[in-house]
Formats: C-alpha cells, sequence, structure tokens
C-alpha cells in the first residue's frame, strides 16, 4: 500500500513513519519542516520518499495524493506558543492547508485520516470528554482558541466532504501525546521538563501547576493509529485517543525530578510572565476513550513514568552526544 503522510517529519508523523514501513508499506513525507526535522526520519532514508513543500500547494499535494491508495494527513502549525507567536499563518496552515489535503482526497477518492486535538473541546468541563461534547470557546481576542477553531472548521470540512462526496474520512483528537522525539521549543510540557531535569535546571510551572492533563505515550498512539487504519467501520466517525491516568502539572513535574534523580528545583510562573498576550489555560482535560476501544479494543499500555524513562533517555542520549550541552532555549 501507498501512504503518504504530511507532516511525516513531525513527532508523531515520523514515529507512523516508522510503524508502516516496519509493515512494509510503501511511504511518501510531504513536510515544509516548520516543526519537523529530518533528524526524527534520518534513519529511514532510502527506505522512504520525502518531498519538501507546503501543504498549501494544490498542485504539489494533488500529485501527491493522486499517487497514493491512503492519506494520513498528520501536518499542522502546532503549540500553544507557535499559535500565539504566528497566529494568522497557523491559522492558515491549520485550515487552508486541511482544505486542499482533503480536496484532493476527494478528487482522487483516496482514504483519508486526519489529526485534530484536544483543544476541540476548548473549557468544557464535562470530564472524561466524550467525542460528542460540545466546545466551549474563550474569547476570539484569546488567540490561542484560534487553534481550535481552525481544527474545528478542519473537522467540520472533512464530515460535509464525508456527507456529501461520500469521502472516507476518520478524524482523530490526539490528547497530550508524548514520547521520544517531542520537542518542548512550542511549549510541550514534558519535554521541557526533562531536559530542565537533565541539566539541573528549575523546573518551570506555569500558574500554580493545579492544572492537570492525561498524557499518552506515543508508543499507544501509534498503535491506536494502527488499528484504526485497518478497520472499514472508523469512516465518518471520530475518535479520541488518550492516556487514562490524569496528573497535575505539579505532579508531573515533581514525578519528573525524581524519575531523573534530578538535583533541580521547580519556579512557579505567572502566565502573563510565561505567554505573551491571548493566553488562556485549560485547568483540566480528560479523554474518554471508550469509543476506540470498542471499535478496536485499544488500550493504553505505558504508564506515566516508563514515557518519563523513555524521554529521559531520548535526551540522556543527545546530552552526551552534545558533549553535556543541550539548546536551552526550550527551557524559557
Amino acid at each position: 500500500m501507498r501512504v503518504l503522510i504530511t507532516g511525516g517529519a513531525g513527532f508523531i508523523g515520523s514515529h507512523l513513519c516508522d510503524a508502516l514501513v516496519n509493515s512494509g508499506e510503501e511511504v511518501t513525507v510531504l513536510d515544509d519542516l516548520s516543526t519537523g526535522s529530518t533528524k526524527n526520519i534520518s534513519h529511514l532514508e532510502g527506505k522512504i520518499k520525502l518531498f519538501q513543500g507546503d501543504i498549501r500547494n494544490k498542485e504539489l499535494v494533488e500529485n501527491l495524493v493522486s499517487k497514493s491508495d491512503l492519506v494520513m494527513h498528520m501536518a499542522a502549525a502546532v503549540g500553544v506558543n507557535n499559535i500565539l507567536v504566528n497566529p494568522v499563518e497557523s491559522i492558515s496552515i491549520n485550515y487552508q492547508g486541511s482544505e486542499t489535503v482533503l480536496n484532493a482526497a476527494t478528487k482522487y477518492e483516496k482514504r483519508i485520516f486526519i489529526s485534530s486535538t484536544s483543544e476541540i473541546y476548548g473549557k468544557n468541563m464535562a470530564h472524561p470528554l466524550r467525542e460528542i461534547d460540545d466546545r466551549v470557546i474563550g474569547s476570539p481576542q484569546k488567540l490561542r482558541w484560534s487553534y481550535s477553531d481552525a481544527k474545528a472548521l478542519e473537522e467540520a470540512t472533512a464530515y460535509a466532504l464525508y456527507l456529501s462526496k461520500n469521502l472516507n474520512v476518520t478524524t482523530i483528537r490526539f490528547f497530550n501525546t508524548v514520547g521520544p522525539r517531542q520537542s518542548g521549543t512550542y511549549g510541550m510540557v514534558l519535554p521541557r521538563f526533562v531536559k530542565s531535569a537533565l541539566l539541573s535546571n528549575p523546573l518551570q510551572i506555569f500558574g500554580d501547576g493545579s492544572q492537570s492533563r492525561v498524557f499518552c505515550h506515543i508508543v499507544d498512539t501509534i498503535n491506536a493509529l494502527m488499528l484504526l487504519l485497518r478497520s472499514e467501520t472508523t469512516i465518518g466517525e471520530v475518535f479520541n485517543i488518550g492516556g487514562e491516568t490524569e496528573i497535575s502539572i505539579f505532579q508531573l513535574a515533581k514525578m519528573t525530578i525524581e524519575l531523573t534523580n534530578s538535583k533541580s528545583l521547580m519556579r512557579f510562573v505567572p502566565y502573563e510572565e510565561a505567554f505573551k498576550t491571548g493566553y488562556e489555560d485549560i485547568y483540566r482535560r480528560v479523554p474518554d476513550i471508550s469509543k476506540i476501544n470498542l471499535h478496536t479494543g485499544w488500550k493504553p499500555t505505558k504508564s506515566i513514568e516508563d514515557t518519563i524513562r523513555d524521554v529521559s533517555s531520548y535526551f540522556s542520549k543527545e546530552i552526551s552526544a552534545n558533549h553535556g550541552f543541550l539548546d536551552q532555549t526550550t527551557n524559557q
């Protein structure tokens, strides 16, 4: 099977490349390398085809989609920091880019999976969050919600094409996927904590640390995707993919320090100091994963402790390779 992965040089996309190559599929990657990195897929050189380009390039996208059997649309402008700094470009990539990919898949009648996000639910406190739950979104002046809005339009476009054009689409909402290769540059908390702990720098906790999340190891996320793409019952459906253990950010920082045997301290940083204007935090985010379990039998297997150890091992190797130095800009 010929598989096109948009954003295949990114965190989730590169791990998906690994799984599909290992399954014997013919993989092509389209990535603009703005947040992805060739380092993530360098070990696959000669096993995949890489095209550097923009998903808003209609001619390029249509050419690659037409030659594929399956499209895994993983490309997106990601990360809270990135959204706040580049809101207009992020909206354009996340909506116009996705519209281009969806229209190409419709035109050439291709099976497609699109990556959405738990940000879709906004501030809805009806936890655990089900796929049918409402969106509760803040003011447009809070620019962080522009990411949620753009991804919601992407989902709506995909569903409209499913209903009107018989597009074979499945939508995935990722909840805090973490693991090796993830960068803290764009605000992802776990790699930022682990890097700081390994370098004995303070772990910066935004707010009071009481906000909570449920993290899902990349290995479990990829296993879920591989099960979903093998099933025809998933067409036209939306699925949460996330972990099961809720943990506060303060507890996460404390656990990271303990598991890395770090001497780091914790530093609490006010939101107004940590982010540009337009930020608003979500104090709890817990997924209901019963639907994907019903369709595929999938459940996560990795604990948060497993995940911290795996991320720590990954960054420890980077530190050793760089003679004890690791770029600390991600700790700011």
